[in-house]
């Protein structure tokens, strides 16, 4: 395959406008470009935010991470799919957006953590494609990527919101420097996600996960958990098995516009409606216009054990 052809889509993207279709340019990049990439990136900007201690400790409180990761984690998966798919200004987008609502409603979030979380989504990717994505992100896709966002974070009802990418990398930034502390409730819902991680892959080799994964976390992130630091050699296996996969993407075969990538829930084998996601307790009747699908009731679905 011929450089041409591997940057095609890059072509494409590059002429659009990443103010007017910043939705078009990120729906490209999470669906064709960098779907693995982008989607492991997201994973850790959530991740990232329980080493809040008011985020870990009001997580910890609802018992729902540790009693059903697999579930929840569907949930968030789902519902950030439907708001980039559709975009946040799309008719799935939205009311994927007002689950979300419903469900952050239930509880007292301030309007920082909110912003934090926000700037999760726009600093994790970027600085996780710089360093393990097949090419670097363009600033034209790092400006739609960033307007996809606060888009997102203005339909979610978030004041302060910054104007531009260096904005949110300041704020994210400094957030994590001036409130990332231990609680142990955060340290719970981190070991039940990472046991989540683990539990996709055959069980002689969920140890080497969750090892390497702390080996791609951050000394003040690790340090947050209370995590122990890893070894040298450790982090860079990890990083050298990283930049090695994305070697090999870029000489592999592109995505082709007819099989954009999307999430396989293991809780939602038969079908799911946006109305349904979320704890039992934060739902609201349900919409016309859902997924078709069998109804489910609020139990843990756990994957393949």
């Amino acid at each position: 395959m011929g450089e041409s052809e591997r940057f095609a889509r890059l072509r494409r993207i590059l002429a659009l406008d990443a103010d007017r279709d910043c939705e078009e340019i990120f729906r490209l990049l999470a669906e064709h470009e960098f779907p693995w990439d982008i989607g492991k990136a997201l994973e850790f900007a959530l991740f990232r935010t329980y080493a809040v201690p008011a985020v870990g400790r009001l997580l910890d409180r609802t018992g729902e991470f540790v009693r059903c990761p697999q579930r929840r984690y569907d949930d968030t998966t789902l519902l950030l799919y439907e708001i980039f798919h559709s975009g946040p200004s799309g008719a799935r987008g939205r009311e994927a957006l007002a689950r979300l609502n419903a469900i952050h409603g239930r509880y007292r979030i301030s309007n920082a953590d909110h912003l934090y979380t926000l700037s999760t989504f726009v600093v994790t990717p970027t600085r996780w494609l710089d360093r393990y994505g097949w090419r670097r992100l363009h600033p034209h896709e790092v400006r739609a990527l960033t307007n996809t966002m606060r888009r997102m974070g203005e339909g979610m009802g978030i004041t302060g919101i910054p104007e531009d990418h260096a904005g949110f990398v300041r704020l994210f930034d400094d957030y994590e420097r001036d409130h990332f502390g231990f609680h142990p409730g955060g340290r719970r819902v981190a070991e039940a996600t990472l046991a989540l991680f683990a539990s996709w892959y055959p069980r002689p080799l969920r140890p080497a996960v969750v090892r390497a994964a702390r080996c791609a976390m951050e000394p003040h992130l690790l340090a947050a958990f209370g995590f122990p630091e890893p070894s040298p050699l450790g982090r860079a296996l990890v990083d050298r098995a990283l930049r090695t996969r994305a070697a090999l993407v870029r000489l592999g075969p592109v995505r082709p516009d007819s099989r954009p990538a999307a999430p396989v829930p293991l809780s939602y084998p038969d079908g799911y409606r946006i109305g349904d996601l979320g704890p039992a307790s934060s739902r609201r009747p349900r919409r016309e216009g859902g997924r078709t699908g069998r109804e489910h009731p609020d139990q843990c679905r756990t994957g393949p054990q």
